[in-house]
């Protein structure tokens, strides 16, 4: 067990909460790490903060050049043999039909469904191919990936219908994916965090996170952001996790609102 140091790491929403989070502790591990996001100056400044070995690549996971366009970055820093794709995006509350009668705006569906879903898997199989031409280790194995679920996609609240459908997407490829890549020696894993407390999570203010943190039975607290990046080096770390779904709630479980 333990992560090939001479390698190098995507991480989409590398800026994030959660992205940031993981890319500092995966450098702190040694592997070089490229900063994949839109928001540029954030991305900048934490590459200065990190100094060698990393990288920042203005990425729009839905577009194939510019996911190629950073892979390309992190080859040339080291072997790319880990991906943790744990982008976010625009967030809709809608029901599926309104209070007033009127049906959902498919395009919000449609654009949930972009981001967390089908840049999802442009990012798998992007950085899966690439991967896949890494000289494999022990076990014959060439590196992982981790995806980033939600626990909404067990237990969608009302609203998130198309949040859930693109995080219930991500459960579903995640053993389908570990099963296709087994032939190239490519982990794949996910991660379903529950409530974590992310910068924007912290933007709601402290009654909000009060009521967020009671409905976790124990540690009866938001998740950390660090937290979430342990998890992420452990399974890309632990060659005989594959194809798994790990739940990070503190045994949360959403009520319908």
């Amino acid at each position: 067990m333990g992560l090939n140091t001479d390698a190098s790491v995507i991480v989409s929403g590398g800026v994030g909460g959660l992205g940031a989070a993981t890319v500092r502790r995966l450098h702190a591990e040694g592997l070089a790490v490229v900063i994949c996001d839109l928001a540029e100056g954030p991305g900048q400044a934490l590459v200065e903060e990190l100094g060698d070995r990393a990288a920042f690549a203005r990425t729009d996971v839905s577009d194939s050049d510019s996911v190629s366009a950073a892979i390309d970055q992190a080859q040339q820093l080291a072997p790319l043999c880990y991906a943790v794709v744990a982008h976010g995006g625009p967030g809709i509350a809608q029901r599926i039909v309104g209070r007033d009668g009127s049906p959902a705006d498919f395009d919000a569906y449609r654009s949930t469904i972009d981001v967390y879903l089908n840049g999802t898997f442009n990012l798998l199989r992007l950085t899966a191919a690439a991967i896949a031409t890494a000289e494999p280790g022990e076990d014959a194995e060439r590196g992982a990936i981790v995806l980033t679920s939600s626990i909404a996609a067990y237990e969608g609240q009302i609203g998130q219908a198309a949040y859930a459908v693109a995080k219930g997407g991500v459960v579903g490829m995640t053993l389908a994916s570990a099963r296709d890549l087994s032939a190239v020696g490519v982990r794949v894993n996910s991660i379903a965090p529950g409530t974590m407390k992310t910068p924007i999570m912290e933007s709601v203010g402290d009654e909000a996170i009060a009521k967020f943190a009671a409905s976790v039975p124990f540690p009866k607290r938001l998740g950390a952001p660090a937290e979430f990046a342990d998890a992420a080096v452990f399974l890309l770390a632990n060659r005989y996790v594959n194809g798994e779904v790990l739940r990070l709630d503190g045994a949360q479980r959403f009520a319908p609102r």
